[in-house]
């Protein structure tokens, strides 16, 4: 182990995050009642120029007037390079004491966290607000995942680095045009068969990317979460890319439709055959301690150390 020491950031449950436009009221009355980990209101993507500054009003009011009971509220705000961040921070995060974080678009350098940190930290400094303020980025640029490692050490206040596929896809140029989906022709031709047929394997085109992230933020002690999928009239699709980002180390994905979040909120959460497997081990290991063995043998497994902390991280994830 490593002399040094990374906390982890402050525990909350974001096994699904529903997006939800500011820019309509009705929509977001309907997401306080969903089964949503999270709800982010967005002033950024979903939200027209020209309804920019309404739908911070409509923001900040659904904040403070709606019952959000224990689910995270989250704010997006508008890039640093527009003309809108600045009024976005200042007046959510003084106005709301019920915000829990606010989601940054775009990050590309530690600058950009500074700057939002800094900002954030002078409001709260002034209207002596209890709860800090914490910070989801999103890596969704070139220049983003380039600096990932060091943007996820940037601030004590990041609590999560979310995965934006798509602006990734367009900032790298990737020949796609669907959301979180991969493109036909991303994949391996087999070697010739006896008949001399070839079998053509869809890969994961985003992998490297999301294995990328996913390390510096458990590096730094962050939770990693996969973004959004755009077709939401395709759900066993949906379930098998949250099943790919599950078991490379996510602890959660975004819902763009109310259909996505139940699924989210099952994939990222362990089934009741994994708990169970994940008890025999400790209870293995245990005895193994006691009987001053360090490692045992469990249906043809080797099981030691490293199986124990895996064993309690998924056991953690119980809700």
């Amino acid at each position: 182990m490593s002399a040094t020491i990374i906390q982890p950031a402050t525990p909350r449950r974001q096994r699904s995050q529903l997006a939800v436009p500011a820019s309509n009221p009705r929509f977001i009355e309907k997401a306080a009642q969903s089964t949503a980990d999270v709800i982010f209101l967005d002033l950024e993507d979903a939200v027209a120029p020209a309804e920019k500054v309404s739908a911070r009003a409509n923001a900040i009011a659904a904040l403070n007037d709606i019952d959000w009971g224990d689910k995270t509220v989250q704010v997006r705000i508008n890039g640093l390079d527009t003309e809108y961040m600045y009024r976005d921070v200042i007046d959510i995060v003084e106005a709301c004491p019920r915000l829990d974080m606010l989601l940054i678009p775009k990050v590309g350098v530690p600058a950009d966290v500074y700057m939002v940190d800094t900002l954030v930290t002078q409001i709260e400094m002034s209207k002596k607000r209890s709860k800090r303020i914490g910070f989801d980025l999103l890596i969704e640029t070139a220049l983003g995942m380039s600096n990932v490692e060091a943007i996820a050490a940037s601030s004590p206040r990041i609590e999560a680095l979310s995965f934006g596929v798509g602006d990734y896809g367009a900032s790298t140029r990737a020949r796609s045009t669907f959301i979180g989906g991969n493109d036909p022709d991303y994949g391996v031709l087999t070697p010739p068969d006896a008949q001399g047929q070839r079998g053509f394997h869809s890969g994961d085109m985003w992998h490297y990317a999301m294995s990328r992230m996913l390390v510096a933020a458990r590096a730094y002690g962050l939770r990693p979460i996969d973004g959004p999928f755009a077709n939401f009239s395709d759900p066993k699709e949906y379930e098998a890319v949250a099943r790919r980002a599950a078991a490379l180390g996510y602890e959660g994905k975004w819902a763009i439709h109310p259909t996505q979040i139940d699924i989210a909120n099952d994939v990222f959460s362990p089934s009741e055959k994994e708990i169970a497997y994940a008890k025999r081990i400790m209870e293995a290991m245990a005895e193994a301690q006691r009987e001053g063995r360090g490692a045992v043998s469990m249906d043809g497994r080797l099981i030691d150390i490293a199986s124990i902390k895996m064993a309690e991280n998924l056991l953690r994830k119980i809700v």
